[in-house]
């Protein structure tokens, strides 16, 4: 069946969209009505459901903040329509303008913080789900470090990622430190992947996160992560920090927590983050 039957939508048009290292994505187009669609050739199964749970997760979280979340219109074993965000600038010189103002920069982090708030009894979700294409076991447990350690780095150094000779024994050396170097914290409900390709505005100035691999974690995971390929705007951290400040020596963890990234890009992509990795544990061990 053609994406655009499994729509409903056969006469619509389907306009490629630039972007994403995992999937295709595509505007759907039919009289006045759009979709952002993405699919894929060959996903696990379940992958694209799982991103539609997590994304009426984190748009009930987020109500009634100032970040949105598109709604699911559509899902099925190899794609995942969404509600099309308005009017947003299609010039990407414009968007990144756009971005880095004031009071978008306020408004994410103000609305990060609220859906930070939602929390659940243990780390972890109510199903494993994925990070791009890689799977991402969510059990049930009790300490920030155990899940980190566990569900986190273990499970991506099961995958067998590309290190450097000796790297395996320095990270399983750094976990077994991790209760010792991270702050317990209430679990809290993350978007998971949150770099600054997964979050946009439209022309009216509201931000909007997409892509997710929810669950419940701590926090500064999610912080950490923004970090990573570039940063957010300086004003989104200060708003941050005022509506749910971070406990102190956050800065001195971020590369701590960004040892999962690191590891999911290692098994995706290889190159150097595996190395990146490495120079982390060898700080710790």
């Amino acid at each position: 069946m053609s994406l655009l039957a499994a729509l409903g939508m056969p006469n619509a048009s389907l306009v490629p969209i630039a972007g994403g290292d995992i999937n295709q994505a595509f505007r759907v187009e039919h009289g006045d009505k759009r979709l952002f669609v993405k699919t894929h050739h060959a996903p696990p199964a379940g992958m694209f459901a799982a991103e539609a749970r997590a994304l009426e997760a984190l748009a009930e979280a987020a109500e009634p903040g100032p970040i949105c979340v598109p709604s699911v219109i559509s899902v099925g074993p190899r794609h995942l329509a969404l509600e099309w965000i308005g009017d947003r600038p299609i010039d990407p010189q414009a968007n990144l303008a756009h971005r880095s103002t004031g009071r978008v920069a306020v408004d994410l982090g103000v609305g990060l913080a609220a859906i930070h708030r939602r929390t659940a009894p243990s780390f972890g979700w109510s199903e494993a789900n994925w990070i791009g294409t890689l799977p991402q076991p969510n059990p049930s447990l009790t300490g920030a470090a155990e899940f980190f350690a566990e569900a986190r780095i273990q499970a991506q150094l099961a995958l067998g990622p590309q290190l450097p000779r000796g790297a395996r024994g320095r990270l399983d050396q750094l976990c077994a430190r991790l209760p010792d170097l991270l702050p317990d914290e209430p679990p809290a409900l993350l978007h998971g992947d949150l770099w600054g390709g997964n979050w946009t505005t439209d022309a009216s100035g509201r931000p909007w996160l997409y892509d997710p691999a929810s669950y419940f974690g701590h926090r500064e995971a999610d912080l950490a992560m923004t970090r990573l390929f570039g940063g957010f705007p300086s004003d989104f951290y200060a708003a941050y920090n005022e509506a749910l400040p971070l406990q102190p020596g956050f800065d001195e963890r971020v590369d701590l927590w960004n040892l999962y990234p690191l590891l999911v890009h290692a098994n995706l992509f290889g190159g150097g983050y595996g190395s990146q990795a490495d120079a982390i544990a060898r700080r710790y061990v």
